[in-house]
């Protein structure tokens, strides 16, 4: 696992400019691409790891991972109108990039 050094971002609340809103959240950006790309190589280690293509979709899972994105969303207070809709939509494009992976595989 790679990463990557950030510069020092204002914090919200000390913002005073749009050009420090546009920093923080670029800078953060760049930070959360870099996560998701590690996320994606364990999405490629569950395809090389699952015996067949039909336990790609695990329902379980996609709900056990929801909840607990919900409980940490609330612990550090981003409003699950957010995170769940992210974690939704990431969780199902994991698996659309899982189920190409072990289908390239094969």
């Amino acid at each position: 696992m790679t990463t990557t050094s950030a510069a020092p971002i204002i914090a919200p609340q000390d913002c005073s400019t749009m050009r420090d809103v546009r920093e923080g959240v670029d800078s953060l950006d760049r930070q959360l691409v870099a996560l998701i790309a590690v996320r994606a190589g364990y999405m490629e280690a569950a395809a090389r790891i699952k015996p067949n293509r039909e336990v790609v979709r695990d329902e379980w899972r996609i709900n056990d991972v929801l909840e607990k994105v919900e409980h940490e969303a609330l612990k550090v207070g981003l409003p699950t109108q957010i995170a769940t809709p992210v974690w939704r939509e990431l969780v199902e494009q994991s698996i659309a990039y899982e189920l190409a992976v072990w289908d390239r595989t094969r």
